[in-house]
């Protein structure tokens, strides 16, 4: 099955030449590269999240094989959604799913399950792909949209991802794509992610997804944020680092209602 892009056109440019020269202008390589676990990475359109994005994958030496877990805006589909085997398209080309990666999941998450309607119209997963695209022309994909909301889910997915990508005995990165919050002014923005922020650098998962409830923080991929971190610490990553945080003000100028953005590399 061939998935079409949904949003190229809108959050990024449909234009294969364009796009290739905004990666290019966004993804400044880092002078040293990490090997990471897994990445908390934005999804807003590019104009606005594309340089927080671009700083973060210009920060890794990325491998060939990328678990993508985002949330389901739209409320359509399976609960843990994964895409079947087929192709993504992009204006950069087509991505493969890794077929073997995604058995091992449905294999080791019981709670997963193959289902096309809820990536039809979700961004948060494709957003992610042309930046992965300019790093490694060759990745394949094993992307999961998340539409549940409570710890003990999000702990059996991210204890299922680790098992199956131990058993798939490749590198594999874990890319959780969320933006922070939103539609609030810039200074109380902030302020509310600031406490999600201690929650990831302190690498507690249950934490994040606690704090983000009871403070109204409208981290839309906090689901796929805490699997992720979850999935992380059972493969042995130990630390975590802001890369970078903005909000849609510092390019409208506007920071009466902002979108917020952080990346995260998770070691």
């Amino acid at each position: 099955m061939i998935r079409q892009p949904a949003v190229a056109g809108q959050f990024y440019s449909g234009d294969a030449a364009k796009l290739r020269a905004d990666l290019d202008r966004l993804v400044v390589k880092a002078p040293s590269r990490v090997k990471a676990v897994g990445v908390i990475a934005p999804h807003a359109g590019y104009i606005y999240s594309g340089a927080v994005a671009g700083q973060l994958y210009g920060s890794l030496e990325a491998p060939s094989t990328v678990i993508i877990l985002g949330p389901n805006h739209h409320g359509a589909g399976a609960r843990a959604a994964l895409y079947p085997a087929g192709e993504w398209l992009t204006p950069l080309g087509p991505v493969a799913i890794n077929e073997r990666l995604t058995k091992l999941i449905l294999q080791h998450a019981p709670m997963t399950e193959t289902d096309t309607s809820a990536h039809h119209l979700e961004h948060s997963l494709e957003v992610q792909l042309p930046f992965l695209q300019h790093l490694r022309p060759d990745v394949t994909i094993a992307p999961l949209c998340l539409g549940f909301g409570d710890f003990a889910a999000c702990r059996a997915l991210g204890e299922g991802i680790a098992r199956a990508i131990r058993e798939y005995g490749d590198e594999v990165l874990i890319v959780a794509s969320s933006d922070m919050t939103h539609y609030e002014s810039a200074a109380t923005a902030r302020e509310k992610d600031e406490l999600a922020i201690r929650e990831v650098l302190a690498m507690n998962p249950s934490g994040l997804l606690q704090v983000c409830r009871e403070h109204n923080i409208t981290m839309c991929g906090v689901i796929p944020a805490v699997t992720m971190l979850v999935a992380a610490l059972e493969l042995g990553a130990s630390c975590a680092q802001l890369v970078r945080y903005a909000t849609s003000g510092d390019v409208t100028g506007d920071n009466r209602q902002v979108v917020a953005y952080a990346a995260f590399t998770v070691v």
